[in-house]
């Protein structure tokens, strides 16, 4: 694959680096978190650990995506909101404006805001580009292993949703609804993630991570039936 060199991103003044730019994100965000506990600064932190692993695996353009991972939750609608599919939107619409006010290169923006608007499960928006695809990626890997197991476990527990039915706690016999258990969510939407992730470094670890969610179940059922 040939190796697409980050453009130019310079500053009235002079020219800068990538390491201004993240700074410049982190500074944006400290005006806009926090959110809900699992989609806190630290989640971007991770998204942001990811996003440059999968960057420097699939050589794609370090300046779209590592600012659309710090940036790809600055907007936060919560899970439980009829507009939660809109957040993507927002969000890419905030931090395209924020870019466009430090000189990021205005050529980037229309890639960077696709990729923050594809990275959303809600969303439903197909990933078009390798850099949309490795924020997506990056995104859905902080919801799966032991972090995706806190963080689910998390939000139920903000939503204050029982963590299970205990006629069938693990849909054996019905269909999951994540909207009345904790654990449902597994079978909605967290077990199904590997399937959906676009690069294959980030598919071979969501299935490690999968792995390790599903042994947590196995845990949880010896533990409770």
């Amino acid at each position: 694959m040939e190796i697409r060199r980050p453009p130019p991103f310079r500053e009235t003044g002079g020219p800068v680096n990538l390491d201004y730019l993240q700074d410049r994100c982190r500074q944006f965000l400290a005006g806009t978190f926090p959110a809900d506990a699992a989609h806190d600064i630290s989640h971007v932190k991770r998204v942001v650990k990811n996003t440059i692993q999968l960057t420097d695996i699939e050589q794609c353009n370090s300046y779209i995506t590592i600012p659309s991972a710090w940036l790809h939750d600055c907007v936060t609608v919560p899970k439980d909101s009829p507009q939660r599919a809109q957040g993507s939107l927002l969000a890419a619409e905030a931090a395209t404006a924020f870019l466009a006010g430090i000189d990021y290169p205005p050529e980037l923006l229309p890639e960077v805001f696709h990729a923050i608007e594809a990275h959303s499960f809600s969303a439903d928006i197909p990933a078009t580009s390798l850099e949309a695809q490795v924020v997506q990626d990056a995104d859905r890997l902080d919801s799966l292993g032991a972090i995706g197991i806190a963080r689910c476990l998390l939000v139920g527990g903000r939503l204050n949703r029982p963590l299970c039915d205990h006629a069938d706690p693990f849909c054996d016999d019905r269909e999951p609804d994540d909207s009345l258990y904790t654990v449902d969510h597994f079978y909605t939407k967290l077990l199904k993630l590997p399937d959906t992730m676009q690069t294959e470094a980030g598919r071979a670890e969501a299935h490690r991570r999968a792995g390790l969610m599903r042994e947590y179940l196995d845990q949880l059922r010896a533990e409770i039936l």
